[in-house]
């Protein structure tokens, strides 16, 4: 069937928000599609090329970031700090690993979510439910939930000035390893955890000392004071993702340019649904999330449908089980993958399986779980003898308080103290270094063991 950047408008489509002013709504994103891109084809090629190294086992891809970008909380300190902990995060892997990271972003886009019900209901009132700040606002009033098309212009613009920040941080030695290296260091010096990962840390700044004494420095090589870095969001509102496709002058291809890379979600991935036929026509690199109720020929025929030339990078498989459903999922979609030749890289989501209703009423989700789905995914790849490609967090670089546990033992009462999410609860700076450490422990200790090492 013939694919064009509109052509997902004749399917079935679910998760649409209902505008009373369709008329605003197609002034806006013809307005959108005259606005500059927000990403280059070429960045979100290499992107691709990147993950082709984390497909074959030669790269671990991070992605994470926020479950929902807020306009309030819009601010250059927080693109800063959320910034700021995955590039720390990636230091720990890459040396736990002994691969390069390739660092992807929830952010610059990360605005539209999908919802269990179209309502919402508190005593005796219903509203639209909340569906992310570029299509409606938080508040519980009926003005707040009613789907404005202005929202999209607004997400276009803090977007845009995001990505120039992040640009400007990743590039202008913001990001340089020694940098990065302190920052982690005063994480060790003021966590309760501290000394349990000392020891890594260590070893890692005795490698910079070894790499300076060599005269490998920021000045000789500039790889050490910059680092790539990519944005993705789930593309769920399609008439904003149509209005920023455009056909690269290069290729001749279209490319989504609200983001390097895209995903569909749990909720939007039927075969004949919209969402799919949008993403199977642009070239960005995809993902989909698999979850318990994804089937054996449902997942083959995506992998076909999405890329059907079978491309190393084009797909990620973003598993999101609950940790106590990992052991008896990922095997056989491992397997159906291994059977029919796919090139995918395989990413953890340990979010979204295990959030609970806390006994104070919080959604939150507890840290234990979240470390033990992530370990099962990597024990059932060694197992299978497949790579665990990646994780995918949802986390930001502000204290909050909205995922149980950790070292700072948060508590069901300390939740109110600092929950300040739109969506989902996220790990807090602290949780993702720590999980970082511990992850980057396990993925050492095997490395060693596999290259006949005693640990």
């Amino acid at each position: 069937m013939a694919w064009s950047p509109e052509s997902w408008r004749s399917k079935p489509i679910l998760q649409l928000p209902t505008y009373p002013d369709t008329e605003a709504l197609a002034a806006v994103e013809n307005r959108l599609r005259t606005h500059p891109p927000l990403v280059f084809a070429g960045e979100a090629r290499n992107l691709m090329s990147n993950l082709a190294q984390v497909s074959e086992g030669k790269a671990f891809l991070l992605q994470g970031g926020d479950c929902a970008e807020s306009f309030a909380e819009f601010h250059a300190d927080n693109i800063r700090d959320t910034l700021r902990v995955l590039l720390q995060m990636a230091v720990v892997l890459t040396f736990g690993g002994a691969v390069p990271v390739v660092k992807v972003g929830r952010i610059a886009g990360q605005f539209a979510k999908p919802r269990s019900d179209d309502f919402e209901t508190r005593g005796d009132v219903s509203l639209p439910s909340y569906r992310g700040d570029n299509i409606n606002g938080i508040e519980f009033t009926p003005e707040a939930r009613i789907p404005d098309p202005a929202r999209l212009m607004e997400g276009y613009g803090q977007s845009a000035a995001t990505l120039n920040l992040l640009r400007a941080f990743t590039s202008g030695g913001y990001a340089d390893l020694h940098n990065v290296n302190r920052w982690m260091l005063g994480f060790i010096d003021k966590s309760p955890a501290g000394e349990q990962f000392r020891g890594l840390a260590q070893r890692v700044s005795e490698a910079l000392d070894f790499m300076r004494a060599c005269g490998i420095t920021p000045e000789s090589v500039p790889q050490l004071r910059a680092t790539d870095f990519y944005t993705s969001h789930e593309a769920l509102f399609l008439g904003y993702e149509q209005a920023l496709t455009r056909v690269d002058s290069t290729s001749g291809d279209w490319y989504d340019t609200s983001a390097h890379m895209v995903w569909i979600g749990d909720r939007t991935r039927q075969l004949d649904g919209a969402h799919v036929e949008f993403c199977r026509g642009i070239k960005n690199p995809l993902g989909f999330k698999c979850g318990p109720s994804i089937t054996n020929d449902g997942l083959a025929r995506l992998c076909e449908t999405l890329n059907p030339d079978n491309l190393p990078g084009r797909i990620t498989l973003i598993c999101r089980f609950g940790a106590d459903k990992v052991e008896e999922t990922l095997p056989r979609l491992i397997r159906v993958i291994k059977r029919e030749g796919f090139k995918v890289v395989w990413s953890c989501d340990p979010m979204h399986g295990n959030t609970v209703k806390s006994g104070t009423g919080y959604k939150t989700r507890p840290f234990d779980r979240i470390l033990a789905e992530t370990r099962a995914f990597f024990d059932v790849h060694r197992a299978e003898g497949t790579h665990a490609g990646g994780v995918h967090f949802e986390m930001t670089g502000q204290n909050v308080t909205e995922c149980l546990g950790g070292a700072q033992e948060i508590s069901e009462e300390d939740l109110e103290k600092r929950y300040h999410t739109h969506c989902d609860p996220r790990l807090n700076a602290s949780q993702s270094i720590e999980l970082a450490f511990l992850l980057a422990e396990s993925i050492r200790a095997e490395r060693m063991k596999d290259a006949g090492f005693s640990v």
